[in-house]
Parts: C-alpha cells; sequence; structure tokens
C-alpha cells in the first residue's frame, strides 16, 4: 500500500495521523532494528504493548524479518506473560517501554527505540504464505496456555475480499482489541492490506460506552464488539453510530432481543454474528441479522475461504436438523498448536471431504446443527470449555490453580449466567474452612489474565456430584451466594450518595451487604458490571466515570470521591 496509495492515510489516533509511507518506513526501521539484534525467519517475537502507533509498526517490522510475533497483554500478571513468553521461547521481546524484568526473558528492544532506527531498506525476506504470522495463546486444559501457530495464507484468507464485510480506500475500521486477542487480527490488518485507515483506540481499558464514544469520535465505519460488550451498549441504546457500515459481534451466545433491537437502529444489513476459534484464524461463520429471529442467534454460513462440516463421533455428516461436531477446513485453519504435537493430532484431523493434498479439518469441540437452509446454529459444548466476553477458557486450568492454594482440596468452576451481557466466573472449592476466598482470588490475579479469574468464591463442605461420581456443574451453575468476601471490615454507608450506591452495588452483584471499603472487584464486579453501575450513575446523576476512573476508585468511598468530583466539575462548583 507504501507504492500504491503513499499519502493515504493508514493509522489515526490520539496524536494524529500516519500515513502509509510514513508507516512504512517506520515498519522497515523495526525490521533492521530487528535484524541487526539477530532475529531471522522462523523466529519469534514477543511483543509485549499496549495500542499505539509503535505498535503497529512494530507488528508489520516483526513480520518484515520473516519472524512471527507473539502478542501478551500488558494487563496480565508478570507470571501469565512470563509463562507465555517462556513457553514461545521468542528470540526478543519488543516492548512500549523498559519494566520490570520478565524472568527468562531477554534481550528486551523499546518499541520507540527500534522505529528510531530510521533504516533505509528492510531485510531481503519475503515470508511465503505457510510461514507463520503470529502465535496466539489461548487457555489450556492441562493447566498452561498454549499457543496456536497461524500463518501468512490465514490471515490473507481472513481479510483479502472478505464476504462478511466490504473494506475500502476511505473506509475507517477500529481498533480497540488487545493484540493478544486473535479479534485484532481483522481489526489491524483488514484496513492496512485493503488501502483503509486504522483507528485506534486510546490507549488503556476502556469501557463498553467509552468503546463507542471512540468509535462515534473516529468516524468509524467498521465495528467488531465482542458479545458482552454489544449487550452492554445494545441494552443501553447506545449504538448511535452514524457513520457505521459494518458491526460484527461474537465470541459467545447472543441475545436475539438485545440483537432484533440493534439491528432496527442500524443501518439494513449492518449488524452481523460472527463465530469462529483462534484455530481457524479469527471468524469461521457470519450471519447478518435480515429478521426476526427465533431462540436462538445463528452463527451463520462459512466467510469466503472456509469450509465447515457437522460431523459425528464417525467423522460421518449429520443430516439437516441434527447436532453433531463443528469442524472447520479451508484456508483459514492454523498449523496447529506450538510444540504439542499430540494434542495438534487429535484436533487437527486430515480433511476427507476434499482432494487438496494435506488439508486438514479442525475440531471446534462446539456442537451445531444446521438448518434447512443452509444456516448453522450453535447449541453447546462437546467439552467444558467456557466463553467469557470472547475468551476461550478452559475451566480445567483455573481449577488446577486453585487446587495448588494451601487449604484447597478439590475445585470447580462453572459459567453463570446473571442476565444478557453479565455473565460471570465462579469458583467453588472444599478444603480448610479458613480459607480466606480474598487469599485465593489474588493468588490466581498474580497467575492468570483477568478474564479468567473467577468473580466469586464459595466454600462447599463438599462439591455436589452426580451419580457416576463427577462433579454436578449445572447445580453450582445454579448456586447463588450473597455473602460478602471483601478483605476489608464492614464499614456503612454515609451520606446520600454513598447510600445510593451501596444500594447500586447490591443490586448489580447480587452481595449484601456491602461496605463503602469494599473492593468492587473482590465482591464478584468485572469490566462488565462494572460498566452497568458507570451507566446508571450517567443516567441517575448525568456524569460519565470513565473505566480507568472506576478501577482507580473500586471502592463506594473512592467512588462516591470521584463522582462529587464529577458533578462539582458539571456544575462549576467545589467540592
Amino acid at each position: 500500500m507504501a507504492r500504491r496509495v503513499p499519502d493515504a492515510v493508514a493509522v489515526t489516533d490520539t496524536v494524529g495521523t500516519l500515513t502509509f509511507s510514513q508507516l512504512d518506513a517506520a515498519a522497515t526501521s523495526v525490521a533492521q532494528a530487528l535484524w541487526t539484534a539477530g532475529v531471522r525467519p522462523g523466529d519469534l517475537v514477543g511483543v509485549l504493548s499496549g495500542r499505539s502507533r509503535d505498535l503497529v509498526a512494530g507488528l508489520l517490522g516483526v513480520l518484515r524479518t520473516g519472524a512471527a510475533y507473539v502478542a501478551a497483554d500488558p494487563h496480565d500478571p508478570p507470571a501469565r506473560v512470563a509463562s507465555v513468553l517462556g513457553d514461545a521461547q521468542v528470540k526478543l521481546l519488543l516492548v512500549e517501554s523498559p519494566g520490570p524484568e520478565l524472568p527468562g526473558v531477554s534481550p528486551v528492544l523499546p518499541l520507540a527505540e527500534a522505529v528510531a532506527t530510521h533504516a533505509i531498506a528492510p531485510p531481503a525476506v519475503r515470508p511465503g504464505p505457510e510461514d507463520v504470522a503470529y502465535v496466539a495463546y489461548t487457555s489450556g486444559s492441562t493447566g498452561r496456555p498454549k499457543g496456536v501457530c497461524v500463518p501468512h495464507r490465514a490471515v490473507l484468507r481472513l481479510v483479502v475480499d472478505p464476504t462478511y464485510w466490504t473494506i475500502e480506500p476511505g473506509d475507517i475500521v477500529a481498533q480497540h482489541s488487545p493484540i493478544a486477542f486473535d479479534a485484532s487480527t481483522a481489526e489491524l490488518f483488514g484496513p492496512l492490506l485493503n488501502g483503509a485507515t486504522l483507528a485506534l483506540a486510546p490507549p488503556g481499558r476502556l469501557g463498553p460506552r467509552e468503546i463507542v464514544e471512540f468509535a462515534r469520535q473516529a468516524r468509524v465505519t467498521h465495528l467488531f464488539l465482542t458479545t458482552g460488550v454489544f449487550h452492554q451498549v445494545a441494552d443501553a441504546d447506545g449504538l448511535d453510530l452514524p457513520d457505521v457500515r459494518y458491526v460484527l459481534t461474537g465470541g459467545e451466545v447472543l441475545s436475539p432481543p438485545l440483537v432484533e433491537s440493534a439491528a432496527k437502529r442500524l443501518p439494513a444489513g449492518a449488524l452481523s454474528a460472527a463465530y469462529g476459534p483462534t484455530e481457524n484464524t479469527t471468524f469461521t461463520t457470519t450471519h447478518p441479522i435480515t429478521g426476526p429471529l427465533g431462540a436462538r442467534v445463528p452463527i451463520g454460513t462459512a466467510i469466503g475461504g472456509t469450509r465447515v462440516h457437522v460431523l459425528d463421533d464417525q467423522l460421518d455428516p449429520v443430516p439437516d436438523g441434527e447436532v453433531g461436531t463443528l469442524y472447520a477446513a479451508g484456508a483459514g485453519v492454523a498449523h496447529g498448536y506450538l510444540n504439542l504435537p499430540g494434542l495438534t493430532a487429535r484436533r487437527f484431523r486430515p480433511d476427507p471431504f476434499t482432494d487438496e493434498p494435506g488439508a486438514r479439518m479442525y475440531d471446534t469441540g462446539d456442537l451445531v446443527c444446521r438448518t434447512a437452509d443452509g444456516v448453522l446454529e450453535f447449541v453447546g459444548r462437546a467439552d467444558g470449555q467456557l466463553k467469557v466476553n470472547g475468551v476461550r477458557i478452559e475451566p480445567e486450568e483455573v481449577e488446577m490453580r486453585l487446587r495448588g492454594e494451601q487449604g484447597v482440596r478439590d475445585a470447580a468452576v462453572v459459567l453463570q449466567d446473571h442476565g444478557p451481557g453479565d455473565r460471570r466466573l465462579a469458583a467453588f472449592y472444599e478444603g480448610s474452612f479458613t480459607v480466606a476466598s480474598v487469599r485465593l482470588r489474588r493468588a490466581l490475579e498474580e497467575q492468570l489474565p483477568p478474564a479468567m479469574v473467577p468473580s466469586s468464591y464459595t466454600w462447599l463442605e463438599s462439591l455436589p456430584l452426580l451419580a457416576n461420581g463427577k462433579v454436578d456443574r449445572a447445580q453450582l451453575a445454579a448456586h447463588r451466594s450473597r455473602e460478602r468476601s471483601a478483605s476489608s471490615e464492614y464499614r456503612p454507608p454515609t451520606g446520600s450518595l454513598e447510600t445510593w450506591l451501596v444500594e447500586l452495588w447490591q443490586e448489580v452483584l447480587g452481595v449484601d451487604p456491602v461496605g463503602v471499603d469494599d473492593n468492587f472487584f473482590e465482591i464478584g464486579g468485572h469490566s462488565l458490571t462494572a460498566s452497568r453501575i458507570t451507566k446508571v450513575i450517567l443516567q441517575e446523576h448525568d456524569v460519565l466515570v470513565k473505566a480507568r476512573d472506576f478501577y482507580l476508585n473500586p471502592t463506594v468511598a473512592k467512588l462516591a470521591g470521584k463522582t462529587a468530583e464529577l458533578l462539582a466539575a458539571r456544575d462549576g462548583t467545589s467540592v
């Protein structure tokens, strides 16, 4: 694109704009810096950075050396980041800024320093379609995350001539997903490989309303939202996006009423449900919302370059209307799992439905049925895998961490549904009654990404069992506890604002009582329930508490102080 449209805008952010020629120069500089540091084709380069123009140049620079990038989320605990980068045995780590050393990870190169290399020409390397472009880590049932090796041809199949939306010069695509989350693949390479503009969201964590406000201000035309975020903004009637032409949403089961409501407020045909595992490169199927829905929102039909099979246990096709396992095939299928040949062989099988030599299909583990008109509907999982806000979670990984804590004899983790847009991980454990739930939460926070840390922790004398001796997860999913699990002593509210916030927290979290010093995230809160709180504050008091401010003020006492400060600023008075 730097040769075809050198002066077209490639990237917009809070700083300004970057043309394709400027982005090309920055990526060339990064490639040269990496090459000088010894990075060669086939190597893996770690990337630890929030959203920025330097990050975009860094990813392109890695690819120009023939290497592949391994993105880690800077919001993950250091132990998790070190586990991912250590498993990948990265040759070098690109960072946003120097920070605490990660065990076993060196050398480290700041992105700004790499961009400032000012190289004239990139290394003379041209990656092939089967070369790995990136390795994306997902939750692993063995207790360790597993890396999915995604080749260049899979990325091209996703973003070149896509069938799920049309993208062309002049379009603006929102990039707000973490780079470690595979939705970023479509957000990044979709615009850059089609001459459109990549609009970088402001750095840091953003709440659902902030994502939509960013999209509105940036005049975004193409937007992807995870199911949880979509439910929040659809429920709040917040999809006021005058420039948008396409909205894709997926990652979890969608609410038909909310989808129908949102579709009526968007341009005709703009809203589509999207489905796809990381192992088949972001999207496998999509379904445009064009009319009334039934009990389920369909996951649709295969996107371009993709084949889907609905098979029984003998790998024979099942008739329409019957439930089978979904297998994904075509150009989007990844190579497999990094350094896990046994698991790769079990999940990536030879595709018997094509004459293409060496073709494989991926066993998604998802149960689906195909309607008479060829549309797929999601039914459930063939195993215990869960999804929270689009993030795949193997409950065994969380359970193993819990069992590793002193005093815990056994543990089970389930997904509890608290309504549209509010699905929470709940942990149940048996063992010593003296094991504090706060200690368990903090132990997991030091080891796991935020999405994998349960919202609630309940001690049981023994886990409920089915007749076959397995844990009765359905009974646990229906269990509700309203007990406090905070580390602070209970302190009642004083004043009308604190009292109102306490009542609001109790209603949203289902916890009673809530003390004004209780940490929101210790008593069952998470990012999406925090968004529900800020939405009500906006509705009742006409002030917006940003996601960052909520994280910095996670108790009723502190949030009341911040809200009072915003009210005073709005009214031109002093607190």
